[in-house]
């Protein structure tokens, strides 16, 4: 789901005060994961998510698994830096 993002929802993507709300925990990306990101992106349009180190390896690895995420959340990324994401709901 590639849409042009709002420059006021990017804005607020990248806001370091926006909390994190998710976090993937050893136990990686899972059905109640998927769950929850739904629900909460059904109750607010920005959700921030946090991977633990060492969880996703490389960048590479961790892109992927953010659009992934997005992609089954029917949301989209809206930014990603490190092992920090954020999702958007249109």
């Amino acid at each position: 789901m590639s849409r042009q993002i709002p420059k006021g929802i990017a804005k607020q993507a990248k806001d370091a005060s926006l909390p994190v709300t998710i976090r993937i925990g050893k136990g990686g990306v899972t059905e109640q994961l998927l769950v929850e990101l739904a629900e909460q992106l059904a109750k607010r349009n920005l959700v921030k998510l946090k991977a633990n180190r060492g969880l996703l390896s490389n960048s590479t690895e961790r892109l992927d698994c953010f659009e992934r995420l997005a992609k089954e959340s029917d949301s989209i990324l809206a930014h990603s830096i490190g092992n920090v994401a954020v999702f958007w709901k249109p």
